[in-house]
């Protein structure tokens, strides 16, 4: 692909990739320091999904995420110093402290939510792409969800009303290879997720998932698509996540011999060594880069942390909508 020779793009994908991979380490090591209440689900490993993705539709457009969502979130152009606020339970995080890690939204930015229930997003995506059909405002709305929703009944409903209706979504399927803890061939008898798109009658397309150019060129080409009023499609990426189903997960279910196959694929070390065999920026440019990360990174943890706590009251504000207050999120 074209973009893959052109250093700007590179760099900035780059960036964006490392980003989310220090977010999610940094929200790694402050849960295992007990500095983070609940729990959280890390992307870490499955970064050129998100980024890819997100690189492939506009700022007016929207996104639905999962319970694995900071990726999404920080690709979209969430600010991640109110995303660590959220992840602290700080009133400055983007739901005041009240959502946590599974819950970060920005209308403002089209992030419609990261959801906790597996699945839940499919058919708020199907229902955002109606909105802008009903309305004629021309956005596509990004539906990611991991490979185990792909056999909810939402799914089903959503993709076939959506397929029916030609609506502007673009469904990218996150296959990590595991519900929880189990292996999805277990549970699927096709090879591919993407092969279900031949029962609504859409284009279904597998992409490296661990490749950010693989990922970029197949959504790219499904947003188009959607955006001409063709309809939606499906985009299975193929990936791996590096730490457990949840931090503190044991993972007895999958070998270390496995996870360390699939390290050796690391989609942030494959795109860093393209980047400079390639003349694209040399390593003094690319530690730069990553320095400035890491400070913003820091300086999001140092913002959460001072940031004050909730006050008794917001437990019961933002429960009920009202024609005064009909906003949750910033």
């Amino acid at each position: 692909m074209a973009l893959a020779h052109d250093n700007k793009a590179a760099l900035d994908l780059y960036q964006d990739m490392y980003r989310v991979r220090q977010f999610d380490s940094m929200a790694s090591k402050l849960f295992a320091e007990g500095k983070l209440a609940g729990n959280i689900h890390t992307c870490i490993g499955q970064e050129a999904v998100c980024v890819g993705a997100c690189r492939a539709v506009a700022a007016s457009d929207f996104i639905a995420s999962t319970h694995r969502g900071h990726g999404h979130c920080l690709a979209k152009g969430g600010d991640a110093r109110l995303m660590m606020a959220e992840l602290f339970g700080k009133a400055t995080g983007y739901c005041h402290g009240k959502g946590g890690s599974m819950h970060i939204a920005d209308l403002d930015l089209g992030i419609l939510g990261a959801n906790g229930i597996v699945g839940a997003g499919i058919p708020i995506a199907a229902g955002s792409a109606l909105a802008s059909r009903i309305r004629k405002t021309g956005e596509v709305t990004l539906c990611f969800f991991g490979d185990a929703a792909s056999n909810q009944g939402s799914f089903h409903e959503a993709v076939n009303m959506a397929a029916a209706w030609k609506l502007p979504v673009v469904f990218v399927c996150e296959n990590n290879l595991y519900g929880v803890s189990v292996e999805i061939h277990r549970v699927t008898s096709v090879p591919d997720i993407a092969e279900r798109a031949k029962a609504y009658g859409i284009p279904g397309t597998v992409a490296d998932g661990n490749d950010v150019f693989s990922v970029l060129a197949a959504v790219t080409e499904a947003v188009e698509r959607a955006r001409r009023g063709d309809g939606p499609s499906l985009v299975e990426c193929k990936t791996y996540r590096h730490h457990g189903h949840y931090e503190g997960d044991p993972q007895a279910y999958r070998s270390r011999d496995e996870v360390e196959k699939w390290k050796r694929r690391d989609p942030i070390v494959r795109l860093r060594a393209e980047i400079l065999s390639g003349g694209m920026a040399g390593a003094d440019e690319m530690a730069a880069l990553e320095a400035a990360v890491d400070r913003e990174i820091e300086a999001a943890v140092t913002f959460a942390a001072e940031s004050p706590w909730p006050s008794a009251s917001e437990a019961t504000t933002c429960v009920y909508a009202t024609d005064n207050d009909r906003s949750v999120a910033r």
